[in-house]
């Protein structure tokens, strides 16, 4: 039986964006002085022309916090005013305490509780989620998603088909309850858990715990089976829009823009092409940041929305896929 649309009658909007990204540039022309690389190899194969790395000691919860921080000015919020601080990341500072737990002791969230969510490049989709579910109910007022990933701490800088692909950075979103009609309309997730060998960072968990054996063998860097992982990327992201567009009646045209995981522009010249967009409907921040992981999507919204490419009552679809693997699509009509 297909599944049914989401209930009306209470949602959750995005009533703000902000972003932080390190100050450092590296260059695909960096790069490519300690890569067998080059720069046309790089753009013509990811799009990517360069990404920002973390300063020394810099951590994933302080660009969470920074992130937030620009939140709260842009919307005009104090510390006491977020009820709630979800935080998607595979990079956490370290596995305990939770990154929205140091988070929210930089900031000072006085009333806020909170916890770290792992769904790799689809951990922000998935945390939206959950915060607009307690928007929705009326349990919160307020609560605050953010997606941060300090990927150079996990990238193997000897690999170059994953050292070229990957940034760091941060972005926030604040969830507060809807206008009629308005705000986080459906959302549609799965999850495929026999890729989970395409796309992971082998040791450091119960299973590979980190030992001299797991650091000579490089476990603590992320690997990834590139061809599967493009493939499960276009298909199950052009699935996913599908899916929670049919739920309402609407298809790919009736959208002002596609928000996608930003993992390599062919992938989303790909999604693109098979939902029949033109593609700049189909927002991209690539060139600039790489793949930031957990902050890919509210970089590319916080973009978007710089440039106007978004305005009241357009419908737009964010969509991901992830390590795991993890996919998806939220629909939402801006307010």
């Amino acid at each position: 039986m297909p599944a049914q649309p989401r209930s009306t009658q209470s949602r959750a909007a995005i009533s703000a964006v902000a972003s932080y990204v390190p100050e450092r540039i590296l260059s695909n022309a960096e790069l490519a002085k300690s890569l067998d690389t080059s720069d046309d190899w790089i753009v013509t194969r990811t799009g990517i022309r360069e990404r920002r790395i973390g300063a020394p000691g810099e951590t994933t919860s302080a660009m969470g916090a920074e992130a937030v921080r620009r939140l709260m000015a842009k919307r005009g919020v104090g510390p006491d005013d977020i009820d709630s601080l979800i935080v998607a990341t595979v990079t956490p500072d370290m596995l305990f305490p939770a990154t929205a737990c140091l988070i929210q002791d930089q900031l000072k969230l006085g009333r806020a509780w909170g916890f770290d969510l792992s769904a790799a490049c689809s951990g922000f989709l998935y945390a939206l989620t959950t915060g607009a579910q307690l928007v929705a109910t009326g349990a919160h007022q307020r609560v605050v998603v953010v997606g941060a990933d300090l990927m150079s701490s996990i990238i193997d800088p000897l690999d170059r088909t994953t050292a070229v692909l990957f940034g760091d950075g941060a972005g926030a979103v604040l969830l507060e309850p809807a206008e009629p009609d308005y705000g986080i309309l459906d959302f549609y997730h799965r999850v495929d858990g026999s890729g989970r060998n395409d796309l992971l960072m082998p040791a450091g968990g119960s299973l590979l715990p980190p030992s001299a054996a797991t650091v000579a063998a490089r476990q603590h860097f992320l690997k990834q089976n590139g061809k599967v992982v493009f493939k499960f990327a276009v298909s199950q992201m052009v699935a996913s829009v599908q899916a929670v567009l049919a739920r309402h009646g609407l298809t790919p045209s009736d959208l002002a823009l596609v928000v996608p995981h930003q993992a390599n522009q062919r992938i989303l010249d790909a999604v693109a092409e098979r939902l029949c967009l033109p593609h700049e409907r189909v927002a991209s921040v690539l060139a600039r940041y790489g793949n930031t992981t957990g902050a890919t999507l509210p970089l590319a919204l916080d973009d978007a929305l710089a440039e106007g490419k978004i305005t009241r009552g357009d419908l737009v679809v964010f969509t991901a896929v992830g390590a795991g693997f993890t996919a998806g699509a939220t629909l939402v009509r801006w307010s």
